[in-house]
């Protein structure tokens, strides 16, 4: 594994790898979903562990445990995190989010975060990147077994977060409502003024009550083709000359 080290901020780095690393989607829900302080998180899915690293770096929440079934992701993580003195913070767990009741705390959480596969199994353009194929498509981590691990751990009121498809919303909707995760915000993501949006950042809520708050819609670049100013408040110090191509390229 060619692993190699990139910058989240001036003072925070996270070590990827090929088939292994993050994009920008990774960013803007690590910024949606920022927990409150001394709050008890998680992030299932959380391959090499960019938004464990994000929220110890720029909020307070009191413990992090960090879910991957992937034991090279794994690796990677608990490198990070020793890099960047977050042991007594994260919690790098390996385990598959199927068997939520012995790798999850029961209705402890306050918040979870997930990055799940983009695509049902069956759909979409494959890849032949096992790695990337992994996080395009999953059998064994559906919407459907996110609601059920979320609807375990989280406690009454607790928030799950999450980035999908736009085309998938009204799956989603229908799938974490079954398990009394009411959606109450919702924001989606578009290239730029004049495209369709493409993403969806959706936040529900367990136990919630009726009520969906839609955020106006996030744009990564501007009618000018440069990032938007809510893409530099989201970036905040990881925009740097260096890595502002690169991030373009990968928006």
């Amino acid at each position: 594994m060619d692993a190699h080290w990139e910058p989240l901020g001036r003072r925070l780095k996270v070590l990827a790898a090929e088939g292994c690393g993050f994009s920008t989607d990774t960013l803007l829900l690590a910024d949606f979903s920022m927990p409150k302080r001394n709050s008890a998180c998680a992030d299932f899915g959380s391959g090499c562990g960019v938004i464990p690293l994000l929220w110890g770096y720029r909020a307070k929440p009191k413990s992090i445990l960090a879910l991957d079934v992937q034991g090279e992701a794994l690796e990677l993580m608990r490198a990070s995190v020793k890099e960047n003195g977050m042991e007594g913070l994260i919690t790098p767990v390996q385990g598959d989010i199927r068997d939520y009741r012995r790798v999850l705390p029961h209705q402890a959480l306050d918040l979870a975060a997930s990055n799940p596969p983009y695509f049902p199994p069956g759909s979409g353009a494959v890849s032949r990147d096992p790695q990337r194929e992994w996080a395009r498509h999953s059998a064994s981590f559906q919407l459907a077994d996110l609601a059920a691990a979320a609807g375990y751990s989280l406690r009454h009121g607790g928030r799950l977060c999450l980035c999908l498809p736009a085309s998938r919303l009204a799956e989603a909707m229908a799938v974490f409502r079954e398990r009394d995760l009411e959606p109450k915000r919702m924001r989606l993501v578009q290239q730029r003024p004049g495209r369709e949006p493409y993403l969806l950042l959706l936040e529900c809520r367990k136990g919630g009550g009726p009520g969906l708050s839609v955020q106006e819609n996030l744009f990564i670049t501007d009618s000018s083709g440069g990032y938007s100013q809510e893409m530099r408040r989201i970036y905040g110090d990881y925009l740097t000359d260096e890595n502002s191509g690169k991030e373009q390229e990968d928006a």
